[in-house]
């Protein structure tokens, strides 16, 4: 059996101890719910499009296009994977085509608009920066100030989800 916290095993100790004795006095939802009260709208691929392209736009004019962008049934959560950034090539004719799609796990129709962003910016993060590495995160907080509390937050809900149940019905 895995840990209950396997969202959160890259947190320092304090911070797993701490969720944890959240999650054993069933307080979990309180926090979230506390920061987080009421979930977003976009709840279909053309809002979604409208809203990926508009932080897009503010954030990372000159990068590249986005063929694609919707939310996906597929993605699960068990492979750590919320939303994929994915980048084709193909060669048509003497031409190299790429393609760069984005995919937002569909758990995320129905949770606050923070995560959202959350997600949307990590993934748009990964059109100039393809690894996880310093540079990838600098641009993350400078799309989204917050961007590491959200991440925290957001696993905070997945342990929620898996542990619990959901909470915004």
């Amino acid at each position: 059996m895995s840990s209950p916290l396997k969202y959160l095993s890259a947190y320092s100790q304090q911070v797993q101890t701490q969720v944890q004795q959240m999650l054993d006095q069933k307080k979990l939802a309180q926090y979230l719910l506390t920061k987080y009260p009421t979930t977003h709208e976009i709840s279909n691929d053309k809002a979604l499009r409208c809203y990926v392209m508009a932080l897009k736009n503010q954030y990372l004019k000159k990068s590249a296009p986005l063929s694609q962008i919707k939310y996906d049934d597929k993605i699960h959560i068990i492979n750590n994977a919320l939303g994929l950034h994915t980048y084709i090539s193909r060669v048509q004719g003497n031409k190299l085509k790429s393609k760069n799609e984005l995919r937002i796990g569909s758990l995320f129709k129905k949770a606050p608009e923070a995560f959202l962003a959350m997600i949307v910016v990590h993934e748009l993060a990964h059109l100039k920066e393809k690894e996880h590495n310093k540079a990838f995160y600098k641009l993350c907080q400078s799309m989204l100030p917050e961007y590491h509390q959200l991440e925290l937050d957001l696993r905070i809900y997945l342990t929620q989800l898996e542990e619990l149940g959901d909470i915004y019905n």
